[in-house]
């Protein structure tokens, strides 16, 4: 079993440090998250790798009081969302591709990436021909779970505690928050301080259970 352990030659850095660290806080201290420190986090989400620069992602930041309340109501009712000062809803809007394509090819055209209209026809055709005909929900839940995963590890690092939140109904969220139809609700990430004791670290399978070397299957035997 995976544990967490040091050893002499692990390299030992901030988000490493975080990673290991990282729990899904169980209850938050009331104490609100200084604007500086949330609007990196923010930044940090929107600055994630995506494919064609896309950004199919799409986040509601819940900070006043009734709307945790408001939220906590639509997540089972989980204390925590009411407790954090913030709680961030991910969304992903699957046809913002046919919206932001040529708004992205104007922001790779002022910042120097994209240097003529060919270049700029060669993206916009390969983007649309192979969102056209491929998962579009399956491929902005993908691109907005990268930017919700920096989101919560940017926190970890900065000193922050995060619950990331699976359980709320989907429809609920949407009314209450005037989310569109077509965007999908996939989790919630709730910030803050912890105000409760960790539960103890569960353990993790390893390497050579979920990581294979060259081929599928065959055992990574890493150290």
């Amino acid at each position: 079993m995976l544990e967490l352990r040091t050893s002499a030659n692990q390299q030992v850095t901030p988000l490493n440090v975080a990673i290991r660290k990282r729990r899904a806080t169980q209850g938050f201290k009331p104490d609100p998250i200084p604007d500086v420190l949330l609007n990196e986090i923010l930044e940090s989400a929107l600055l994630a790798p995506s494919g064609y620069n896309l950004q199919p992602w799409r986040f509601v930041v819940v900070k006043e009081e009734e709307a945790r309340k408001r939220l906590r109501k639509a997540a089972m009712n989980q204390a925590k969302v009411e407790e954090a000062p913030v709680v961030v809803i991910a969304c992903a809007d699957p046809n913002s591709w046919r919206k932001d394509i040529d708004r992205v090819i104007r922001l790779g055209q002022e910042a120097g990436q994209i240097e003529d209209e060919q270049t700029a026809e060669f993206i916009r055709s390969n983007a649309t021909k192979y969102l056209s005909s491929t998962d579009t929900r399956l491929w902005a839940t993908k691109q907005t779970m990268i930017a919700y995963t920096q989101m919560m590890l940017l926190a970890e690092t900065l000193g922050l505690d995060t619950a990331p939140m699976e359980g709320f109904f989907e429809d609920q969220v949407k009314k209450e928050f005037d989310i569109p139809e077509d965007l999908i609700v996939l989790a919630l990430l709730a910030l803050g301080k912890s105000g409760k004791a960790d539960r103890p670290f569960g353990g993790r399978f390893d390497l050579d259970d979920l990581i294979s070397l060259d081929k599928f299957g065959k055992p990574y035997g890493g150290s």
